[in-house]
């Protein structure tokens, strides 16, 4: 059921004018019963002027008396055509105050580990604009050499489950073009829960695996099997080759 506006205001006018339950009442504006009494009860919404949906064409005389005629009867929001489609409006998320100077750091984050995500998908996942994303992108933004990527996520800027979708969007688009993805980006296109299940990486790259035992003399067994000859005592380690005495000799005379 559609909340009427000014739900507290509401819940203000149809207790001080209505016999209405504080169930229906809570009910209709979708607050809580409690809640409805601290009204009542003058510790809740202090100083909040009705709002009355009669005039303000939320509610109908009709609809009132039939619910203090049955405390089972829930009040209908009275149907206004004008209304109908608000909620599919198009456009960027909306982003409170207080979270609007992460955007940038969120964006940096994305394009940057989900490159794949077009800027429409970005734009919608933290509420921001294209030529930001875009100036982000280049790295012509103003205040690029301060911005660090965050997970937009960790901002609170939009769900987990948000940008799995949006990721796994990307990742069938990307697929029906025929385009061919990296090892790295195929990483990054599966969901977080995919990710967690998957083995531990080497902590050794690939390209040199193999490499931890290459010696440039060659098959190290083979050095200790070779032969190097006696050399337990002076004498044998400085032996001279045979026929060495004689040609020394020959050299004297």
């Amino acid at each position: 059921m559609a909340k009427p506006i000014m739900a507290r205001a509401t819940a203000v006018w149809l207790v001080d004018n209505t016999t209405l339950s504080f169930k229906q009442i809570a009910d209709f504006v979708e607050m809580h019963e409690l809640e409805v009494q601290g009204i009542a009860d003058g510790d809740v919404a202090q100083g909040v002027k009705g709002f009355d949906p009669i005039a303000n064409n939320q509610l109908t005389e009709e609809e009132i008396e039939k619910g203090q005629a049955s405390p089972l009867h829930k009040l209908k929001l009275k149907f206004n055509a004008s209304a109908q489609g608000e909620e599919k409006r198009r456009g960027p998320r909306y982003t409170p105050l207080s979270k609007r100077q992460d955007r940038p750091a969120s964006i940096y984050w994305l394009v940057k580990f989900h490159p794949e995500l077009s800027d429409g998908q970005v734009s919608k996942l933290v509420g921001t604009t294209k030529p930001t994303i875009q100036a982000i992108r280049e790295r012509t933004h103003w205040n690029i050499a301060n911005i660090q990527p965050i997970d937009p996520v960790a901002l609170g800027l939009c769900k987990q489950s948000e940008l799995d979708a949006a990721v796994q969007k990307a990742a069938a688009k990307k697929a029906a073009e025929g385009g061919l993805m990296t090892d790295d980006e195929r990483r990054r296109l599966v969901s977080t829960e995919q990710s967690l299940g998957m083995d531990a990486e080497p902590k050794m790259p690939t390209s040199i695996e193999g490499l931890e035992t290459f010696t440039l003399s060659g098959n190290p067994a083979d050095d200790e099997e070779k032969d190097h000859g006696d050399y337990s005592d002076a004498d044998s380690f400085f032996k001279l080759p045979e026929g060495g005495s004689d040609a020394d000799e020959d050299d004297d005379k």
